[in-house]
């Protein structure tokens, strides 16, 4: 029986920036990636992505657009990830390093694909020339992507 947890990914972004979290600890460690998270019960997903974002990066998020729904499925387990992609460029406060993460503003020309995770490439140049998107990626491990399918969307749709 297949079963799915959702997530919130949020990225902040400054004119031709991009802010990144270095994981510290937990899923995706020693990798960079925006900041999220799973959802809570009684929380809405933009309720997750802020608090997430507020809890990894010390950053509060003015307003969040949702850009993207990417779907995960690890060869084997049976819990999709379905994560919830947003993109604001209205914060206040500074970017903190957390017991989790490790904030870093990224030329959007020197974005550390080789340290990120491997759909990162396919779906980051959409996010970053302002398109909304939908995915699927099946993995084997935490590297290999087995089959993926990625569309440009008019809307986000669940």
């Amino acid at each position: 029986m297949t079963t799915r947890k959702l997530l919130s990914l949020v990225f902040v972004r400054e004119a031709s920036k991009i802010l990144l979290g270095y994981k510290k600890r937990g899923f995706g460690q020693g990798w960079w990636n925006g900041f999220g998270g799973k959802v809570e019960k009684g929380e809405t997903i933009m309720q997750g992505a802020l608090r997430e974002l507020t809890e990894e990066s010390g950053l509060i998020g003015d307003s969040l657009e949702e850009i993207g729904l990417l779907t995960f499925e690890f060869e084997g387990d049976p819990v999709l990830l379905e994560v919830h992609v947003f993109s604001t460029t209205k914060f206040s406060g500074k970017p903190e390093e957390t017991e989790e993460m490790r904030p870093a503003w990224f030329d959007i020309q020197d974005i550390p694909f080789k340290k990120m995770w491997s759909d990162d490439v396919l779906w980051f140049p959409l996010m970053l020339k302002g398109s909304k998107f939908k995915g699927y990626f099946l993995f084997k491990g935490l590297h290999d992507i087995l089959k993926y399918k990625l569309d440009e969307v008019d809307k986000i749709e669940y």
